[in-house]
């Protein structure tokens, strides 16, 4: 597969290589242009790679070719050249920001912001390396390499499921507070993190209330990713008569955990006072309409059992979280956190160093 990817990326061609969560198959997919393809009313199937905006159209890598099997092992003891450290400038401007955050909260009908950083590291270190580094640390997350020669390449393993679509029968969950994780250690979690994970619980099943039913939610557990845990409860239900996935990804996109609530307001905050642009952080990616072909045996009227065939089309997007953006000499990371009225700047910014560890790991 290691031979595939590589004609692939030397003729500069889009693709994307992952791993789902808790499986060890690679799903390579292949697009035979470069030609940008954008998703219109996600009837489309292939690969969506979508940018935090939701105003800009998802990016569509179609199924012209797909692979499935093993990743094959990549030899390489190389780090990143430059420093690992985020400046001191870093620091007094995303403290200076949180602060900004924490005041609009306290003054205004805010209840949540989410707000994000980048760091850029000196490193050659081949994508190729860096997808299977990935893979090896993070077997609990959805692990990817994305690449379009018109737009560029990102790497990721995120723990966040956007929705999970089966036919009629959702699945997303609501993820929210960063703790480290600790072995043998029963993580308590305080008033504030426990408010800000039901925020995005209350937001979610509101959005899903007049376009599916028997929704249901989990009680909120601790969810571990990596090195860090999080808070999570898991919600599902079924897609109303005349709803489909793009419904379904048009209420929930961008969640308060990865935008704020209200969703337009912190959105508002975000793209003004961050001073960079997101793209495709927190924005979402992963299988849309998925053709799935399925045989079951059945039993017909003065017949033996004999096998039939279903085409079952399935979605499974992920929340584009702990990721880089891949240039020729650097490695982009891309860190946030949740503010509440209640955030302490300094809290904060831990938090982002403690989230950023999980791709520095792999440099």
């Amino acid at each position: 597969m290691l031979a595939k990817l590589s004609v692939q990326l030397q003729k500069q061609l889009p693709f994307v290589a992952y791993r789902r969560p808790k499986n060890t198959s690679v799903m390579l997919v292949f697009q035979h242009t470069n030609e940008l393809h954008t998703v219109s009313d996600f009837t489309e199937s292939g690969f969506v790679f979508a940018p935090f905006d939701n105003t800009k159209k998802p990016i569509l890598i179609p199924f012209d070719e797909v692979y499935l099997g093993s990743a094959d092992k990549v030899e390489s003891d190389s780090t990143a050249s430059g420093s690992m450290n985020p400046s001191a400038e870093a620091y007094e401007q995303h403290l200076k920001l949180v602060k900004k955050g924490v005041d609009t909260i306290q003054n205004s009908d805010i209840e949540k912001i989410v707000l994000s950083r980048t760091e850029e590291i000196d490193s050659t270190i081949h994508p190729f390396v860096i997808f299977e580094r990935l893979r090896a640390n993070y077997p609990n997350a959805f692990v990817y390499l994305w690449y379009h020669p018109k737009v560029g390449m990102w790497a990721g393993a995120t723990p966040e499921t956007l929705v999970n679509a089966r036919r009629t029968n959702i699945t997303t969950m609501s993820l929210a507070g960063t703790r480290k994780f600790q072995e043998n250690v029963e993580v308590s979690w305080n008033q504030k993190e426990r408010e800000e994970q039901q925020i995005v619980t209350d937001y979610i099943v509101d959005s899903l209330q007049n376009i599916t039913t028997n929704v249901s939610v989990t009680e909120a557990k601790t969810h571990r990713a990596g090195s860090l845990v999080h808070l999570c409860a898991m919600i599902s239900g079924r897609m109303a008569a005349n709803v489909n996935i793009g419904d379904i990804i048009t209420a929930l996109h961008p969640t308060p955990a990865i935008c704020g609530f209200p969703t337009e307001a912190a959105k508002s905050f975000i793209l003004q006072e961050e001073n960079y642009d997101r793209t495709f952080y927190t924005g979402y990616l992963g299988e849309l309409n998925l053709k799935e072909e399925t045989s079951r045996n059945r039993n017909r009227k003065n017949q033996e059992n004999s096998a039939y065939k279903t085409i079952r089309s399935s979605s499974e997007l992920y929340v584009n979280l702990r990721c880089m953006e891949l240039t020729t000499t650097k490695r982009i990371l891309y860190i946030g956190g949740g503010i509440t009225k209640d955030s302490d700047p300094e809290s904060e910014w831990q938090e982002t160093l403690a989230k950023s560890q999980i791709m520095k790991r792999v440099l």
